[in-house]
């Protein structure tokens, strides 16, 4: 007989209790593999503090190897009562004066964890106070996902003229925006801060576009409640804003940071929400590998606000390896939406042969880790942005938070002169910005400085107040490095940018800070503007300084009348010691003003351009 025909119950019972082992062995080492926040008691939409109740889960799955955290989809609560307080210097923030502590105070402090990832099932995020949401601090392996991230009290206040008349206006103020009115004076405030630090910029509603104000007027203007919501000013003579338009105002101290990621590798950032920031955004700092996919740097539609962020949306400072920007959204900063640089360290002194004193030079960069031993550098003359001689760190004595003593394996050159600075070379990045929508703000789109290939295709600059794509090399200002070697600007659409005027404020704009603008010695190379759509109203279309081989070509520029030319004698293309450039297929639609070429330092021969071409060369 068949054991198995005969009898059946017997297989049966064996293949489940089989199956029963499985399903036991796959929950307990998917238990271990995956920790959710409901494990531990919190649940979504209580409304209640969870920050230090989340940071001993982080704490607990970093002590356990877990590889995943979970909030299933709901509102959490974040309050700065029970957060970690910790010190952190953080490039383009603040300077001694304006924050001396440097100590964040972190809604969730990720640290030395690797192979994880936060999953938030589309759950938002909220925060009180003042508060650094998330920060990542030498990890490694991380995906943060399916989260938005808003604050109950933005440190921004907005606020919409109702009724403009002589000697008078009536201010509806946002909801969120908290405020009193005391001896006559209206003073912002939120969730344990107030503050008189303020920093304007307005929104016309009609033309879509953002400009700088002044809120000193209404500093020195007596204020009135009407109602809960609607103040009135007294206002000079001669004061009219336009009547519909948002008045925006910020904390210009940088004290806290959106997120940040830390001396980091591999980090993702996908289907996120970043829906208001408070001081610098998103900032990267000494970061391997970078991804922001698909990331929203905008109000939620529901709050009715314009802004959300009061500096930069993505700040990358001294990173390396890959960063990939792709399908993001940005809209309502008060400063770039993505700035990407490394940071120029000035020769202070030659302590040995082979011994530098450098120092950090701006007042808002300094005190973090800047070289590591290892790291290739170059020496650079800050009169002409040269990279003239190269050496390689051998060690890092921090003697200070503004000074760093580098030993070098060799001897440093013997040329150096004053002001040059150094170079970190090892931490600079490959950059691809992809399928990215720009728009509604006063500054610049991006700001690009880096020597490795950097892409941007497919993108959408709508109405940026400044040039939608900036690529400088500085070692006077903000002290940001350095030039550029490849750099491929295609297939993007740019609409009514650079209207805060300015020569230099071309829509795309190369604009080094040498001092010595020299043909022969050329700061940037091989930048390539291709096959992307110009609507524009005025201003020049490229203004490039010491660039060799600069190649505009297949480019079509089309006359918009959204906004009106604000001065006569603009230049479609203004260039200053340029080499190598191919101006060519340039396709002009409707009444394009300015229909020629501006040289400085440079011969009519510099410039290669099609024989039947209309434009001229001045």
């Amino acid at each position: 007989m068949n054991y198995f025909t005969a009898n059946p119950m017997p297989f049966t019972g064996f293949l489940s209790r089989i199956l029963l082992l499985i399903v036991i062995y796959c929950l307990t080492t998917s238990h271990a593999d995956c920790q959710s926040v409901s494990d531990f008691g919190i649940k979504p939409d209580s409304y209640e503090n969870v920050t230090p109740r989340v940071q001993k889960i982080i704490e607990h799955i970093g002590k356990n190897n877990i590889s995943k955290l979970v909030f299933p989809k709901g509102r959490y609560d974040f309050w700065p009562d029970g957060a970690i307080r910790a010190k952190y210097f953080v490039s383009n923030t603040s300077t001694e004066q304006e924050d001396s502590l440097k100590v964040k105070t972190i809604g969730m402090l990720f640290k030395n964890m690797k192979n994880l990832t936060i999953e938030g099932n589309g759950s938002l995020f909220i925060f009180h106070g003042k508060m650094t949401t998330v920060l990542f601090d030498r990890c490694e392996n991380v995906f943060f996902q399916n989260i938005h991230i808003d604050f109950e009290r933005p440190t921004m206040s907005e606020m919409r003229y109702t009724n403009v008349t002589e000697g008078g206006v009536d201010l509806e103020i946002h909801p969120d925006a908290k405020y009193s009115i005391e001896d006559g004076q209206l003073v912002w405030h939120g969730e344990g801060w107030k503050t008189n630090h303020f920093h304007a910029v307005e929104f016309d509603t009609t033309v879509k576009t953002m400009r700088y104000a002044d809120w000193k007027t209404f500093n020195n203007s007596k204020a009135t409640e009407i109602r809960p919501g609607l103040v009135n000013f007294e206002t000079p003579p001669g004061f009219k804003p336009i009547s519909g338009n948002i008045l925006t105002v910020r904390d210009i101290i940088r004290d806290q940071v959106g997120m940040f990621i830390l001396e980091s590798k591999n980090v993702t950032l996908q289907d996120v929400g970043m829906h208001y920031m408070h001081g610098l955004g998103i900032v990267s700092q000494y970061t391997e590998n970078i991804t922001m996919r698909r990331v929203t740097c905008a109000p939620r539609k529901e709050t009715k606000r314009i802004i959300a962020s009061s500096a930069d949306f993505m700040h990358f400072s001294g990173c390396r390896g890959q960063i990939t920007v792709e399908d993001c959204k940005f809209s309502g900063a008060h400063d770039d939406p993505i700035n990407v640089h490394g940071t120029n360290l000035r020769i202070a002194e030659k302590l040995e042969n082979n011994k530098l004193k450098v120092r950090f030079m701006h007042g808002q960069s300094y005190g973090f880790n800047a070289f590591f031993a290892g790291d290739e550098v170059a020496f650079v003359h800050s009169s002409s942005m040269q990279r003239f001689a190269k050496g390689k760190v051998k060690a890092v004595n921090r003697t200070s938070d503004r000074e760093i003593e580098l030993t070098f394996e060799e001897a440093v050159p013997q040329n150096l002169e004053p002001n040059d600075c150094v170079e970190n070379m090892t931490w600079t990045p490959e950059v691809l910005i992809k399928g990215s929508h720009f728009t509604r703000t006063n500054t610049r789109g991006i700001l690009l400085t880096t020597p490795r290939k950097a892409i941007i295709e497919n993108n959408t600059f709508y109405k940026t107040g400044m040039s939608a794509i900036l690529i400088e090399a500085d070692a006077e200002g903000w002290f940001e490095s350095g030039p550029v070697r490849d750099v491929t600007i295609r297939n993007n659409t740019f609409v009514d940018c650079a209207y805060q005027g300015g020569p230099e404020n071309a829509i795309i704009a190369i604009n080094p800070s040498n001092k010595i603008a020299d043909i022969k010695t050329p700061v940037h190379f091989n930048i390539k503007i291709e096959n992307n759509i110009f609507k524009t109203f005025d201003y020049p279309i490229l203004f490039a300084k010491s660039t060799k081989g600069l190649i505009f070509s297949n480019n079509t520029v089309i006359r918009t009348n959204d906004l009106k030319p604000q001065s006569t004698g603009k230049k479609m293309f203004d260039l200053n010691a340029c080499s190598e450039v191919v101006i060519s297929n340039v396709r002009l639609e409707g009444d394009v003003l300015g229909k020629n070429i501006k040289l400085n330092n440079m011969r009519k021969s510099d410039v290669k351009l099609d024989k039947n071409s209309s434009l001229m060369i001045e």
